[in-house]
């Protein structure tokens, strides 16, 4: 028998599960939803059990069990249309969403307390440290990739038309 883990949307999202994308080098899973959040999942985390037994045929249900996100940004002010974890980088990924934004996020960032207390009472405090990156113009963005020959290159569709961008050397 096959095994399935399944993550209600109460689980992963306050609402619609819209996207999600595996990581080719980690075993995590980013998802976005109509809630605008961002979530990554590390599937190693992930336990399932035995559920239900039929008495005419034996079968077993699996269920992901006490599963949380290993990550959760809320900075997309409307649903997640799009995700794409980088080709080369594991702790880099992209996002877009109905906002009109696309987001560039590296998990391997993280502020030291010392630059923390440097911030000034500003807009940028709020900001999630793993944000790297904003580009904003389009309308309606679908989808975000990753060109794969030049490096940190991405391509957006959008109702407005497509965008080509370079936003790191990497």
């Amino acid at each position: 028998p096959s095994k399935a883990c399944m993550l209600t949307e109460v689980d992963a999202h306050a609402s619609d599960v819209n996207v999600i994308s595996w990581n080719r080098f980690e075993p995590f899973l980013a998802s976005g939803g109509d809630d605008g959040f961002i979530k990554v999942w590390d599937l190693r985390q992930f336990s399932v059990s035995q559920k239900s037994k039929n008495k005419h045929a034996f079968f077993f249900k699996f269920y992901c069990l006490e599963t949380k996100p290993v990550a959760s940004f809320k900075h997309h002010r409307s649903a997640i249309t799009s995700i794409e974890w980088h080709y080369t980088d594991s702790s880099v990924f992209a996002a877009a969403g109905a906002d009109n934004q696309i987001t560039l996020w590296d998990l391997a960032v993280e502020k030291d307390p010392e630059e923390k207390k440097q911030e000034s009472a500003s807009q940028l405090e709020t900001l999630p440290d793993q944000l790297l990156f904003i580009h904003m113009g389009q309308t309606d963005i679908k989808e975000v990739h990753w060109h794969r020959q030049i490096p940190g290159l991405l391509i957006s569709t959008a109702l407005s038309g497509f965008n080509v961008f370079k936003t790191i050397s990497a």
